[in-house]
C-alpha cells in the first residue's frame, strides 16, 4: 500500500532539514528523500584520504540564521563554531600583506600600511554597510511579496518596504548603490588603495561567475556580510567537526520528531495530477504521495530534470530555461604534511586560522573572469584557502592538516568542446602552483587532493552548472524574482508544489532561511486557502 505524507521534501541538505523541522513541529508527517548516502547536501564532512576529513563543499560558517539555531536547539545538541581571529589574510605579490578583521582598530592599522585615507574611511564604511545589512537580516526570514497574489502581495510589499522607507535619504542611496552598482564602482567611492579594495571586493566574486566590474556585483559583496557567529555580526567561523556536523545535528533533531529520512532514494520524476503536484516517483520505481511536494534542489534541476515540460506553463518553463546558474567555482580539498609558510608573514600565526586569500587587486579578479570566459579557466585564479585543522584536530592525523581551496572563475562548460574530465587535473595543478608562488614549499606538502570541478559539483551534489548558489545572485534573480517573478514566495507553478532551496530568497549560503520561510508558506496555505488571498 502506498504511504502518504503531509509533505515530501526532495533533498536532505540543510534547508530541507530546516523545512522539515518547522513542518514536523506543526504536526506534519514528513519524509525527506535524499539521492546520496549521507544527509547534508553540500554541507557535509567526508573522509577524502585515509585519516583526513574535511568540509568537502561548503566550508565556513556565518550565515546560518540565529533563529534557526535557537529554534532547533542546535547548541544543546553539540553545535559549536570557533570564530576566526581575523576574517582574511591577503598576501601581496610585492611581499607585503593585509589582514582584515579582528576589530575596527586592528583593521585600520592594517589599512594604514597602504593608505591613511582608507584607514580613516573605514568606520564610516562599516557603518553604511551595517545599516543595509540590518535591512537584509530583517528581510531574510520573510517571504517576498509575490506578484499575482492580489491583496496579499500589496500587504507584504508595504510591510517589507516600511523598513526601507524609514532609512535616511543618504542610507537609501547606499541601498540603491549596493543593489545596482559594480563592486568596483561602489568601492572606488570609498577607498583608494587597490589592496584595500580587493580585501572587500573579494566577497563580490565568491560564488559569482562575474567580474567585480559587473553591475550588481556590489550586492554579492553585501550578501556575504549580513551573517554572524556566536552573536558577533559579520564574523565567520569554523564548525567543529566540519560543516557536516551541523547537518548531522539537524538530522538527529528532525528524526526525534518522527521525520523519515530516506537515503539513496533519488527522485526520478514529480507526479502531477491535473494542475497539482501529488507526489514523486523514485528511480527505484517507488511512488511516494504527499499533500505538498517541496524541492530542496536548484530551480534548474527541479523544473528541467524532475518535471515533464508538458506539466509546466509554457512561459514559466521559458523563464526557467533562461535562469542563469553558474558560480564559476572549482573546489579542492587537500591533505597537508605541514602548514603553508608565507615569506611575507613567516611562521605559524593567526593568519592560518583565517581565510587565506589570493586575490590582490580588483584588476586581478577581473582578469580571472575574462580568462575563464575566453579559455575556460584563469591563468591567475582567485583562491581562498581555509585550514580548519588549525582549530579542530579531529580532522587530520597529528602534525598534519586539511585545507579547503575555494577557487573562482572556472567556466561551467569549457569552450571548443573540451571536457572538465580531461582538464580537471591540469586545473588542480595550476591552483597548487598559484598557492606555491606565494607560499614556497606548499606543493611538496600536499599528500593527497580531492578535486571538484564545476562538472564534479554538479554530478556529486546536484549543483547544475556547478553553481553553489543554485542560481546567479543578480538583480534579475533576487528577492521576489528568485527564481521567477510570480513564484518568488516559495510556491511553484502548480498547486502543492513548493521550493525551499538556495534558488529562492534570500539565496545561497548555509542560512536555513529558505527552509524556514518555505515551511511558513506551506503552513499558511494549509490554514488560509489560496483563493482568499487572490491565488488561483
Amino acid at each position: 500500500m502506498t504511504k502518504r505524507y503531509d509533505a515530501i521534501i526532495i533533498g536532505a541538505g540543510h534547508n530541507g532539514l530546516v523545512c522539515a523541522f518547522y513542518l514536523a513541529r506543526a504536526g506534519y508527517k514528513v519524509r525527506i528523500l535524499e539521492r546520496r548516502n549521507i544527509v547534508g547536501g553540500a554541507a557535509v564532512t567526508e573522509e577524502f584520504h585515509p585519516g583526513f576529513r574535511n568540509s568537502v563543499a561548503s566550508y565556513t560558517v556565518s550565515l546560518l540564521h540565529p533563529k534557526v539555531i535557537r529554534d532547533m536547539r542546535l547548541v544543546e545538541h553539540g553545535y559549536r563554531v570557533i570564530e576566526r581571529p581575523i576574517s582574511n589574510f591577503f598576501p601581496q605579490p610585492d611581499g607585503r600583506y593585509l589582514k582584515l578583521g579582528g576589530g575596527v582598530e586592528r583593521t585600520q592599522a592594517e589599512f594604514a600600511k597602504f593608505s591613511a585615507k582608507d584607514a580613516a574611511a573605514l568606520p564610516a564604511y562599516y557603518a553604511a554597510l551595517e545599516v543595509v545589512a540590518d535591512v537584509l537580516r530583517d528581510m531574510a526570514l520573510q517571504a517576498p511579496p509575490n506578484a499575482g497574489d492580489g491583496l496579499s502581495m500589496i500587504v507584504s510589499a508595504l510591510k517589507q518596504g516600511r523598513r526601507l522607507g524609514a532609512l535616511s535619504l543618504e542610507q537609501q542611496r547606499d541601498v540603491l548603490e549596493l543593489f545596482t552598482r559594480s563592486a568596483r564602482g561602489f568601492l572606488d567611492g570609498w577607498f583608494e588603495s587597490e589592496a584595500v579594495k580587493a580585501a572587500f571586493g573579494f566577497d563580490a566574486v565568491v560564488g559569482n561567475y562575474a567580474s567585480p566590474d559587473a553591475p550588481g556585483s556590489a550586492y554579492v559583496l553585501l550578501h556575504h556580510v549580513f551573517g554572524e557567529v556566536n552573536g558577533k555580526k559579520g564574523a565567520w567561523g569554523h564548525s567543529v567537526g566540519g560543516m557536516g556536523a551541523i547537518t548531522q545535528i539537524m538530522a538527529r533533531v528532525v528524526r526525534t520528531m518522527r521525520v523519515e529520512i530516506s537515503l539513496e532514494a533519488p527522485v526520478a520524476k514529480i507526479l502531477v495530477d491535473g494542475q497539482r503536484a501529488v507526489g514523486v516517483r523514485l528511480e527505484s520505481g517507488e511512488e511516494v504521495i504527499g499533500g505538498a511536494v517541496i524541492g530542496n534542489v536548484g530551480p534548474k534541476l527541479l523544473y528541467e530534470r524532475l518535471m515533464g515540460s508538458s506539466d509546466l506553463p509554457a512561459d514559466f518553463l521559458k523563464r526557467i530555461r533562461g535562469f542563469k546558474a553558474a558560480s564559476g567555482t572549482f573546489r579542492m580539498n587537500v591533505a597537508l604534511s605541514a602548514l603553508p609558510d608565507f615569506p611575507c608573514l613567516p611562521g605559524v600565526g593567526e593568519h592560518h586560522q583565517s581565510g587565506i586569500t589570493i586575490a590582490p587587486t580588483l584588476g586581478y579578479m577581473d582578469r580571472a573572469f575574462m580568462d575563464a570566459k575566453r579559455d575556460g579557466w584563469s591563468r591567475e585564479p582567485i583562491v581562498e584557502m581555509l585550514i580548519p585543522s588549525t582549530v579542530d584536530e579531529s580532522l587530520a592525523p597529528q602534525g598534519c592538516h586539511v585545507a579547503s581551496l575555494f577557487c573562482q572563475q572556472f567556466a561551467p562548460e569549457l569552450p571548443e568542446g573540451r571536457s572538465w574530465d580531461d582538464e580537471r587535473e591540469a586545473a588542480a595543478d595550476h591552483v597548487i602552483a598559484t598557492v606555491e608562488a606565494l607560499a614556497p614549499g606548499f606543493a611538496r606538502s600536499v599528500i593527497a587532493r580531492d578535486i571538484l570541478s564545476p562538472l564534479d559539483l554538479e554530478r556529486k551534489f546536484g549543483l547544475v552548472g556547478g553553481d553553489i548558489m543554485h542560481g546567479n545572485m543578480t538583480l534579475d534573480q533576487l528577492w521576489a524574482a528568485r527564481p521567477v517573478l510570480g513564484h518568488g514566495a516559495y510556491r511553484g507553478p502548480l498547486k502543492g508544489l513548493y521550493m525551499c532551496g538556495a534558488g529562492t530568497h534570500p539565496g545561497g549560503g548555509v542560512t536555513g532561511a529558505p527552509g524556514h520561510n518555505a515551511a511558513r508558506v506551506v503552513l499558511k496555505d494549509r490554514a488560509l486557502p489560496g483563493r482568499w488571498l487572490g491565488r488561483s
